[in-house]
């Protein structure tokens, strides 16, 4: 009997993209939205549009009150210690960027920032650039065959000269959860910052802030059914003190003249400029609507689906996964098969998938691959969607070789 998704009739966009006759498995680059997004999105354009926290007419104490209703409902989601705790940036990549222009006048030559061989390259390039401005080391910690951080190594690597830890909570390539709990111990007992990337791992249960132990932490609305161009970059109080500010514009001033200013600190102090205000709201909505799940249910069908995933995979010559996943996608290659190819073929199928490095160009090349497919499930996602992915997989096999 093949698996049914209870909340698929929640999603116009993937109900509208059947009718298409396509098949949505890329929800790991984006995740389609329910209906309750797409109210919460017209009802503040149809609604009288305002702007944030610098008006008293009704309009703009109206969307003020939405807009700070959703920070309260995302410091609630990760169970910051308050609010304020909360920051709306652009996304994980703008948040990851923000962390490391806030903190480099707290990094000195020498010291050395620690990532891990999986990491997107919004978890890379802003550190890798970091160390070139400041002569700083840049080291990698390396992977077992499942695809997870080897701890003995981390072990080895990180130590007295360890500034800063900045590691994936859930890879977007291999699908696995990382040992944070051991990492973030390893880091703290050097005194370093440490950053969590939960891109792909925020949508995937709770994730508590306070029991996890991380100074940051950062997620990506689309990732998780809410509206593009907004992010939550978590940081934890007594270290997102310590920010220096790295964008200047309206509302995060205290006080300026034409020499010098002063600054609110966190989390206003760090969102300078008009936000965006309809995705903010919006994103309140998607929170809603995560948070009135029955998570077990969630957890029964997902690690249902990808199971059905893996079989089906694995049943197919010539298939090599990466890694081992454990939830929500799977990358792979075939042998003699371009993923290019693959891919091409499958889009002629009406199959959506992500072909290519995945943002992870240094990953791939230490696996001995210029890229990989990558199926990635969504709750809207049912066995129907996997039996139509692999009659379009055999079909493209077939004509491959």
């Amino acid at each position: 009997m093949s698996l049914i998704s209870p909340w698929r009739a929640d999603f116009p966009g993937i109900l509208a993209l059947q009718a298409e006759g396509q098949t949505y498995l890329d929800s790991a680059a984006t995740a389609q939205k329910p209906q309750a997004v797409l109210d919460a999105l017209l009802g503040y354009y149809a609604g009288g549009v305002a702007n944030v926290h610098r008006a008293q007419h009704l309009p703009g104490e109206r969307a003020t009150r939405a807009f700070e209703a959703t920070r309260s409902k995302a410091a609630q989601w990760l169970n910051a210690a308050s609010a304020e705790e909360i920051i709306f940036t652009r996304g994980s990549t703008e948040s990851l960027n923000l962390l490391a222009y806030g903190l480099e006048y707290l990094l000195q030559p020498g010291e050395q920032i620690v990532i891990s061989a999986l990491e997107h390259h919004a978890n890379l390039l802003p550190w890798q650039q970091l160390a070139r401005r400041h002569g700083l080391e840049l080291v990698v910690l390396p992977l077992n065959d499942a695809g997870t951080v080897d701890l003995d190594q981390a072990a080895r690597l990180i130590g007295p000269r360890t500034r800063l830890l900045a590691v994936s909570q859930l890879s977007n390539v291999l699908g696995r959860w990382q040992p944070l709990a051991e990492l973030l111990a390893l880091a703290r007992a050097q005194g370093a910052f440490t950053v969590v990337d939960g891109a792909q791992g925020a949508v995937h249960g709770r994730h508590d802030m306070q029991a996890l132990g991380c100074d940051f932490y950062v997620c990506s609305s689309h990732k998780f059914y809410g509206p593009d161009g907004v992010g939550l970059l978590y940081g934890r109080g007594e270290v997102l003190r310590r920010l220096q500010h790295w964008q200047f514009g309206g509302e995060m001033v205290l006080d300026a003249d034409y020499q010098q200013a002063r600054f609110r600190p966190a989390p206003l102090g760090f969102e300078a400029g008009t936000p965006a205000v309809s995705a903010v709201i919006a994103l309140g909505a998607a929170l809603d609507w995560l948070s009135a799940l029955d998570h077990a249910a969630v957890a029964r069908h997902e690690a249902a689906l990808h199971a059905e995933l893996l079989a089906g995979l694995l049943a197919r010559d010539g298939v090599r996964l990466l890694g081992k996943p454990q939830l929500a996608l799977a990358s792979f290659c075939i042998d003699g098969v371009h993923n290019a190819d693959l891919a091409h073929l499958l889009t002629e199928q009406g199959i959506a998938v992500r072909a290519g490095h995945h943002c992870a160009m240094p990953l791939m090349k230490g696996l001995g691959l210029s890229g990989a497919i990558r199926v990635s499930l969504g709750l809207y996602n049912d066995g129907e969607d996997l039996q139509r992915f692999f009659s379009a997989l055999d079909n493209a096999l077939e004509l491959l070789r």
